[in-house]
């Protein structure tokens, strides 16, 4: 595997490859109810203004023929929290101060996937710890669906805690922290 890293808007080179393995990995199992074309399109989009966020960095591991086999990307989460996305449901399950001491300032892993001919090899291990390495003072974050049990599991694997949600709200995402 050949790991190639980019930062901001020259990551879109390769926005086709990289939304046609975000289809591919989140429209299978346990993501199957979601159409692959719209999957594909909503990724595209966010792609094209995530590049531009602060701290905004890519990591995609190419096969042996060219192909992604697997990719990360994340940004450094800035004040104030969005409310846009799935950040609502983060800041019901952490509550405003806590999703301030954890979370602002901290690097935000917003996708990793890992195509299925390339897992059980590490890759995805390798792929977590290469795009976190720019965390400001090691903290990280990212959050999952909570019917995603292998990537739920993959997480709590490799030290990633789960902060406690405030009392009585419980969302259907799990937030994850950075081992320390």
């Amino acid at each position: 595997m050949r790991i190639v890293r980019g930062s901001g808007p020259a990551v879109l080179g390769v926005l086709d490859a990289l939304s046609d393995t975000y289809a591919e990995i989140f429209t299978a199992p346990p993501w199957a109810h979601r159409s692959p074309a719209a999957a594909r399109y909503d990724f595209r989009e966010r792609l094209k203004e995530d590049v531009h966020r602060p701290g905004f960095r890519a990591v995609v591991a190419m096969d042996g023929s060219g192909a992604v086999a697997g990719f990360a990307t994340g940004w450094i989460t800035r004040a104030p929290f969005p409310t846009g996305r799935a950040y609502g449901k983060v800041l019901r399950r952490l509550g405003a101060e806590r999703v301030g001491e954890l979370l602002i300032g901290s690097f935000e892993v917003d996708e990793l996937g890992i195509r299925s001919h390339a897992r059980g090899a590490g890759l995805g291990g390798r792929l977590l710890s290469d795009i976190t390495t720019v965390a400001p003072g090691g903290r990280s974050w990212l959050l999952t669906w909570d019917q995603a049990h292998d990537a739920l599991a993959f997480y709590r694997g490799r030290g990633w805690e789960e902060p406690e949600a405030v009392h009585g709200e419980e969302t259907d995402i799990v937030v994850f922290l950075s081992p320390p």
